[in-house]
């Protein structure tokens, strides 16, 4: 077992089951991937070293325009795929068994969860771990304390709304929010808002959307 047979496992969506060999694969790497985020959380780093860490902990080279605010958490971290460009805010939880790919001029904010894993609900399978990709396009906004859960695109352009649970595709040039997201709102070319208000007609039917995104 390799990395290129665990890849090719869980691009086919396939389960994996405890003790089994690619499961054990995977501790492994989880293993060295707590050796990483712990020298990238344990004190300050240029961003040249932080560069170098991540390179490590991908697998691959990663861009001189990256940009992180440690902490970083992250389960794997050798399916973390960056575009150039690429800010990460701290506190950022990249559950990447699946896969996350992250397009270049994305930002991320603070305390955001990407999780490409899911469980069976059958309680006797409730253990084995169903992998599915997240894809974020380029310039993709995402707010503060956001989730995106497994199999989510995101389009190129789109926001995010703080403290949104993305459980399906976002177009492009879309804003959502809310749980479940849903999209409150379509970013005209060239915008120049500062801030993304959400329509009136989405907050009198429910109120729990956030008026902004942060």
């Amino acid at each position: 077992m390799d990395i290129n047979d665990f890849f090719n496992h869980v691009e086919k969506r396939l389960p994996i089951v405890p003790a089994s060999e690619i499961y054990d694969f995977m501790v492994k790497i989880c293993h060295e991937t707590m050796r990483i985020t712990s020298e990238i959380n344990r004190s300050y780093h240029t961003p040249e070293e932080l560069c170098q860490l991540m390179s490590q902990l991908t697998g691959e080279k990663v861009d001189p325009s990256f940009s992180m605010f440690p902490p970083f958490y992250t389960d794997f971290g050798r399916n973390i795929h960056l575009g150039k460009n690429v800010f990460i805010n701290s506190g950022c939880c990249f559950q990447d068994q699946g896969g996350i790919t992250i397009g270049d001029g994305a930002l991320i904010g603070h305390h955001v969860v990407l999780a490409t894993l899911n469980h069976d609900l059958s309680p006797d399978r409730r253990a084995h771990v169903i992998p599915a990709p997240i894809v974020i396009g380029k310039k993709v906004w995402i707010g503060a304390h956001a989730t995106v859960l497994q199999g989510v695109t995101v389009g190129d352009n789109a926001v995010i709304a703080a403290g949104a649970v993305v459980t399906r595709d976002v177009p492009s040039n879309t804003v959502v929010a809310g749980v479940p997201a849903r999209i409150v709102k379509t970013i005209e070319p060239d915008a120049q808002e500062r801030m993304v208000p959400v329509p009136e007609k989405i907050l009198s039917d429910d109120s729990d959307y956030p008026s902004t995104c942060k």
